[in-house]
C-alpha cells in the first residue's frame, strides 16, 4: 500500500453554470471534483493538471488557486489521515472521459443537484445514514462539503 504524502489538489471546473463532479469508485466515498495526491509531481499545479487528465480526460487551459489549507480527511493510503490541499478553479478543454478505475460516473451537476447531495452528506454526518448506505449512494464527499462551505463564504 502506498504511503500518503499528505498533499492533495482539487480542481473545480464549471461549464454553463454547472460543476464537474465524479462519484468515487474507491474510498473515500462520495461525489467530488477531480482531485488527488501530489505524489511525484514537483508542483501542486502539475498534480492538478495530471489529476484532471487522469480522472476525466480534460486538459487544463487555465488554472487559478482559490483556496488552500490543511484538512483532517482520511484517504485509503497508509497514514492518510490529513492533507494539505490546494484548490484550483480551472478552464479545460476536451471531451469528458472518466477513469473507469477511479470513477463510477463523471458529469456536470447543477447547483440544485449539488444542494441535494450536500443535504445527503449532512444527514450522513449526523448519523442518519449508515456506512453501507453511504457507500452505495453517497452525497458530497465530506471534505468537499468543508471546501464548498469555505469557498461560498469568500
Amino acid at each position: 500500500m502506498k504511503n500518503c504524502d499528505h498533499k492533495s489538489v482539487g480542481i473545480l471546473v464549471r461549464r454553463n453554470g454547472e460543476l464537474l463532479l465524479i462519484e468515487r469508485k474507491k474510498f473515500p466515498w462520495g461525489f467530488a471534483p477531480p482531485a488527488g495526491h501530489v505524489d511525484n509531481d514537483r508542483f501542486f499545479e502539475s498534480a492538478a493538471r495530471r489529476e484532471l487528465s487522469e480522472e476525466v480526460g480534460l486538459q487544463v487551459t487555465n488554472l487559478k488557486l482559490v483556496a488552500e489549507g490543511r484538512k483532517e480527511n482520511k484517504c485509503r493510503r497508509e497514514n492518510g489521515g490529513w492533507h494539505y490541499w490546494k484548490i484550483y478553479e480551472a478552464e479545460a478543454k476536451g471531451d469528458l472521459n472518466r477513469s473507469k478505475d477511479e470513477a463510477k460516473q463523471a458529469r456536470w451537476f447543477s447547483p440544485t443537484e449539488i444542494g441535494i447531495l450536500t443535504e445527503r452528506t449532512r444527514k450522513y454526518l449526523r448519523g442518519e445514514i449508515c456506512e453501507e448506505e453511504w457507500e452505495r449512494s453517497p452525497g458530497i464527499e465530506p471534505v468537499w462539503l468543508e471546501w464548498f462551505t469555505k469557498l461560498e463564504k469568500r
